[in-house]
């Protein structure tokens, strides 16, 4: 099985909040007690993390499954439960989030940026929170809220300063391999390279300078063919990854027999305008490969930056040297961000909703289920105090503009209720 995982899902579950305590005091010497009941805990939060200590989206192939932890429970002498502890998963940098529809939620470009994907439920308060004059013994408590919970895609999008794109068997691999220290498959037939391979290169290995030049980033995305852009030979999985790159490195094969240079520069450029126009604005460098190769009487049909032979390492110092240039060039235009203040993506609320089921009203929404979870709802004070937060929250006016009439049920979470007016 590959290591590299570009594609994944994460089922998250966020921690239920502990549930309220009911007690009084019961003391020698303290008369009428009141109530004493603490607090339960709020259950821990599942985030999302970019690291640059993964690489790949491998660890939810077999175990796509991340919760937190549930809340305590609260008790007596207004001792509250314990804090969920977060549950923090690391994800490569260059992470995208997306709902099972496809919409984006999140985008995780940066070190320590955090996206949070199932937040954690509020612990439920304890019958000494609902003290007051009025009410001086209340016998009920709220039930902890349970935690969120949904499954997400996650994809991957390589972060790279130079985006290696030509034909399959067109020499990527091998340069690759020549300027830096990765070492992907190298073979004689086309789509050896199924996956991204990513290499950095020491500047001041192809320089006469002794001073530290400093480094780039090299992706070699795998082979592109025409037709790529609409899915043919993997090409969305692929072309996905040139979308990060500063720099992009057409390696046009010059002793390729079936197509030309010219041909197979045009196919390339017409497969990143279908998948995404704004990749033809980025900054290019057109290199002929495989020149050793390639009969020096032949005309090439189309003008290019550099002529290299990656076997040979003819011309590899200067190709180098001017993808330095151009990546220097690139990172002092763009604007600098502030990587000390990592970036937390919070999902807004859905809000309260109400649908209607013949004369069934659904009432959606966590504020409102959280207004009916106490713990005793026969209790008259609880019932009293479930109709005021209801009111308070704007339940009575939606379920008025919905039509609901005396006597229809109205369902709020595990519980129905009859509606009066």
């Amino acid at each position: 099985m590959s290591n590299f995982v570009d594609e994944a899902q994460i089922h998250a579950k966020g921690g239920d909040g502990g549930a309220g305590s009911v007690s009084f005091r019961r003391e020698a010497h303290v008369a009428k007690g009141g109530p004493d009941g603490g607090d339960g805990g709020r259950g821990g939060n599942v985030y999302l993390e970019a690291s640059y200590n993964e690489v790949s989206l491998l660890q939810f192939k077999d175990h796509p499954h991340k919760r937190a932890e549930n809340g305590g429970h609260g008790k007596g002498a207004k001792r509250h439960g314990k804090t969920g502890a977060d549950t923090i998963v690391s994800v490569p940098i260059g992470t995208v989030v997306k709902d099972l529809s496809g919409k984006v939620l999140a985008d995780l470009p940066n070190q320590n940026d955090r996206f949070l994907c199932a937040a954690g439920g509020r612990g439920g308060r304890g019958n000494a929170s609902f003290l007051s004059n009025k009410l001086r013994a209340p016998g009920f408590s709220e039930q902890g809220e349970e935690g969120e919970e949904c499954w997400l895609n996650l994809e991957l999008k390589l972060l790279a300063d130079v985006g290696i794109i030509g034909f399959p068997n067109s020499g990527k691999s091998t340069l690759i391999s020549k300027i830096s220290a990765a070492k992907p498959k190298i073979a004689n037939y086309p789509f050896t390279t199924l996956e991204p391979n990513l290499g950095v290169v020491k500047l001041s290995n192809f320089s006469q300078s002794n001073k530290d030049l400093g480094e780039i980033v090299i992706a070699d995305i795998p082979g592109l063919i025409e037709g790529a852009s609409e899915g043919k030979g993997l090409g969305h999985r692929f072309l996905r990854h040139v979308e990060r790159a500063r720099i992009l490195l057409v390696l046009l094969d010059l002793a390729e027999p079936t197509q030309s240079p010219a041909k197979q520069y045009d196919v390339l450029l017409n497969e990143l305008s279908n998948y995404n126009p704004q990749l033809l604005e980025r900054p290019r460098l057109i290199v002929g490969s495989k020149r050793d190769a390639h009969a020096e009487e032949e005309k090439i049909d189309i003008d290019v930056d550099i002529e290299i032979s990656s076997f040979f390492g003819t011309n590899l110092n200067l190709l180098v040297k001017r993808l330095g240039e151009m990546v220097t060039s690139e990172k002092s235009m763009q604007q600098r961000v502030d990587l000390s203040i990592p970036v937390v993506h919070r999902p807004l609320g859905d809000g309260i909703s109400i649908t209607k089921d013949g004369h069934m009203f659904i009432v959606h929404g966590r504020e409102a289920i959280r207004a009916v979870a106490v713990s005793d709802i026969n209790d008259p004070d609880a019932l009293v105090y479930i109709h005021q937060r209801l009111k308070r929250i704007g339940v009575d006016k939606m379920l008025r503009r919905a039509k609901c009439q005396q006597g229809d049920t109205v369902v709020i979470g595990d519980f129905q209720f009859t509606y009066e007016l």
